[in-house]
């Protein structure tokens, strides 16, 4: 058996150091933005322990104006674990059951009047998606119910596919404001952004003012803004500060009942005995054994990102406002290798 020389061990020590040494989250994030592949903002929590909280590039590209931790950008379907977390709000007051059907609550067409606030939640009601819509500018809740109602039929037999549907979130959105009497966006308000101090969220309308608002750019840089009012499904505008303090408030119970937070990570059983990857606005998955949470979202100019681990009190959260020059699941994998 030969001996290692000096030379040999030192070798074989730098190796070994190089493989266990982690990048650092932040290095990463500058990468990306560095080959102009994300421009936004950034929050990597790691254990508890925040250990990358950063702004680069521009809100307003023609303007020169930079993005700081208190702009906000559109989140798209990251709207959607709102809208959830206000429907458990109501049935915890009693005021609605998540088996109940929606046409008790509001005029659906005939052929979806069986469908319940559950399978709405789920993805699994086969309510149409409305995407064909998508470019119509100041598109709004009734356009898109309209549009159902001149629908023949469901896409399937309820219960019987997971098939992601933003028009079903828009129902679920004229359910709150049915139930609770008020608007959409006075309920997320109230029993969300405020207790919550979440002071640069907003849930957006025609006369929504947000002094410290990114504007949606695509690739080359060009404008491609928001441009459709719908809620339930979208329809919300945030930060990443203000997106953990909603992280902190779910893994705390302070919003939804430990109970009602379990059936939140519970992903659907479908009538043919599978699985579904969807429980109420969140993909679940066990990644190493352990269960993870994420909502991703992309309209116009614009993607976010929520990453959540459940266990290990970790989350990664990205919003851009140069969407289509952001790859997404490179810049997930790249950061998950940096905290987990």
């Amino acid at each position: 058996m030969k001996t290692l020389t000096w030379n040999t061990f030192i070798g074989i020590s730098l190796i070994l150091q190089l493989i266990s040494c982690k990048q650092h989250p932040e290095d990463v994030v500058n990468a990306y933005y560095k080959k102009g592949e994300f421009n936004g903002s950034v929050l990597i929590v790691k254990n508890g322990r925040i250990v990358c909280d950063t702004a680069l590039g521009f809100r307003t590209i023609e303007k020169g104006l930079r993005s700081n931790k208190n702009t906000s950008f559109y989140i798209a379907s990251l709207s959607k674990p709102f809208t959830a977390a206000a429907i458990m709000i109501l049935e915890q007051k009693g005021l609605l059951k998540l088996d109940d059907k929606a046409s008790q609550f509001i005029k659906l067409p005939e052929y979806a009047n069986s469908i319940t606030i559950r399978q709405l939640l789920h993805h699994t009601s086969g309510i149409r998606d409305y995407e064909n819509l998508f470019s119509k500018k100041g598109l709004t809740n009734k356009e898109v119910i309209d549009w159902l109602f001149s629908l023949k039929n469901l896409d399937f037999v309820p219960d019987s596919k997971f098939r992601y549907s933003n028009s079903g979130y828009i129902i679920l959105s004229q359910i709150i404001e049915k139930v609770s009497g008020k608007s959409y966006r006075t309920i997320i308000n109230e029993q969300i952004i405020t207790p919550l101090k979440m002071k640069n969220t907003y849930v957006y309308e025609r006369s929504t003012i947000i002094q410290n608002k990114a504007l949606g750019y695509n690739q080359q840089k060009k404008p491609d803004d928001y441009s459709i009012l719908t809620t339930g499904d979208g329809g919300i505008y945030s930060t990443p500060g203000d997106l953990y303090k909603f992280d902190q408030a779910l893994r705390n119970y302070t919003l939804i009942s430990k109970e009602n937070t379990a059936l939140m990570y519970t992903p659907a059983k479908l009538s043919g005995g599978q699985i579904s990857n969807y429980g109420f606005a969140w993909f679940i998955e066990n990644e190493k054994g352990e269960k993870t949470a994420m909502h991703t979202g992309g309209l116009n100019g614009f993607k976010a990102l929520f990453w959540r681990d459940l266990e290990h009190n970790s989350c990664i959260i990205a919003l851009t406002n140069q969407g289509d020059a952001f790859p997404l699941g490179n810049f997930l994998n790249d950061i998950k290798k940096t905290i987990q």
